[in-house]
């Protein structure tokens, strides 16, 4: 599995320690940054990153899902087969983030009446 990872300063610290636990599963991360907790803006990382995405580098197309418990995690992926994970590193922990993370990337698509919403979401 490959897994694209980007932000900003905001989430640079759990950014380093969930891709150390991405790679402890032995997942490869393409990490689109910052390098570091000094200010900037997202958008200089976000759109490289989700330019890969839609690339196909990493996955096909982008449906991204903000989660800020395993819930909404797992519900962004079995309902609407998101692809991206966007955490909101200053209102969760990590441990949460982390628990997000892991579940985000175990749950799977159940498809049936939730295809017909996804078949919608590309323009």
């Amino acid at each position: 599995m490959k897994i694209a990872i980007g932000g900003d300063h905001a989430g640079f610290a759990y950014k380093e320690k969930i891709k150390d636990m991405l790679a402890a599963h032995g997942i490869e991360v393409g990490d689109f940054g910052p390098g570091s907790d000094a200010s900037v803006d997202y958008p200089d990382h976000v759109h490289p990153l989700a330019t890969a995405v839609e690339n196909h580098e990493y996955h096909q197309g982008i449906r991204a899902a903000l989660c800020w418990n395993t819930e909404l995690a797992a519900l962004a992926r079995q309902h609407n087969n998101a692809n991206v994970l966007c955490l909101p590193a200053r209102f969760i922990s990590l441990e949460e983030a982390k628990a997000c993370v892991e579940t985000f990337l175990s749950a799977r698509f159940e498809g049936g009446r939730h295809q017909n919403r996804v078949d919608k979401i590309a323009c």
